[in-house]
């Protein structure tokens, strides 16, 4: 709730606080009309009283015209923050940020060179979207080109599928996957061992065919 509206709120308590027991005072006769109106003649004669009651009141005209006339659209900017809103005359289309981040992963997912990756993105009150994504990439990749061709490929697949412009892509490698490299020094270290087993065995083989 804004600074406004929260002053807004206060004086209408205020005042319907004070008209309340005011009311509750006259119908059960403790108090009698004559006497507010003394007290309220009484506060008038005092000019600084008349220039708090001067203030008050503009203050309270003013936000009285403001929450009639300009009201704060708190669905409309929760809305904007769960997704992007797009209005026509024909109705409103809310595109949410998951929608979004399917859309990226499935790009994601597409290059061979990713092995992982995580995407988060973020909106502002102008429709702007930013795509963060942090990736886990192949040892053998060429991460520059991968990189260039994977911002291109986001921006182009949000514009046909949303017609949404992306205003950035910024991709974080967080990681090189080491995983195939290791496998295949294991299976190079099983298939040497296997020869050299063996190689001695058919030597041996063979001596004692020549000692035969």
């Amino acid at each position: 709730m804004k600074l406004l509206e929260r002053i807004a709120l206060v004086l209408f308590s205020i005042i319907m606080i004070v008209l309340a027991v005011t009311s509750c005072l006259l119908v059960f006769d403790v108090v009698e009309l004559k006497t507010i109106f003394k007290y309220i003649e009484e506060i008038l004669k005092d000019d600084t009283a008349r220039k708090v009651i001067i203030g008050v009141s503009a203050v309270s005209i003013i936000l009285a015209i403001k929450a009639l006339f300009f009201p704060t659209r708190i669905k409309k900017k929760q809305e904007i923050k769960s997704g992007v809103l797009l209005e026509n005359k024909d109705g409103r289309l809310l595109i949410s940020k998951d929608t979004i981040e399917n859309i990226v992963n499935s790009v994601v997912k597409s290059f061979d060179e990713a092995v992982d990756g995580q995407t988060k993105v973020t909106l502002d009150s102008n429709n702007n979207i930013t795509v963060f994504i942090s990736l886990l990439v192949k040892d053998d990749s060429i991460i520059k080109e991968m990189s260039t061709s994977m911002q291109t490929k986001i921006k182009e697949t949000l514009k046909r599928n949303t017609d949404l412009d992306v205003s950035q892509v910024n991709i974080n490698i967080k990681d090189v996957d080491n995983k195939n490299n290791q496998k295949n020094n294991q299976t190079k270290i099983k298939v040497n061992n296997v020869q050299i087993n063996k190689k001695p065995t058919s030597e041996n083989g063979g001596k004692d065919d020549e000692r035969e």
